[in-house]
């Protein structure tokens, strides 16, 4: 898999719902795709019901074509009221390409960005000195 930057043409971060996110859960299933939640049952105990935030991370090409897209799936956790997390997903190349993007203005591209690798890197709460 390589790497997609924030100036490639198919870097997106798209906003969805969770019956999307449940749609492509059972897609990536269907495909056997491995970077996915064990079960839809298990998506369900970790993501709550509402938007979630996707960014292209990763291509896998195979004979010159993207067979697959890895994406960053930032959402709010069941856990938490307040909490959210990150964790990765293989979409479908026509699945990405359906999605509402939400990236096209460049100064929201950069601050989504900083906020996807924010993310991933971990944030947490600190108190003020």
């Amino acid at each position: 898999m390589s790497l997609i930057r924030s100036t490639d043409p198919d870097f997106r971060v798209c906003q969805t719902s969770f019956d999307t996110l449940l749609a492509i859960q059972l897609e990536a299933e269907g495909r056997g795709w491995a970077t996915r939640w064990s079960s839809v049952d298990a998506l369900r105990s970790q993501v709550k019901e509402g938007a979630v935030l996707l960014q292209s991370l990763m291509r896998e090409e195979r004979g010159g074509a993207v067979r697959a897209y890895r994406c960053l799936a930032l959402f709010s956790t069941t856990d938490d009221r307040d909490g959210g997390a990150i964790a990765t997903i293989d979409l479908d190349p026509a699945r990405l390409e359906s999605l509402d993007r939400i990236d096209r203005d460049p100064d929201v591209r950069k601050a989504l960005v900083r906020l996807f690798s924010l993310a991933a890197g971990g944030i947490s709460m600190v108190s003020k000195r």
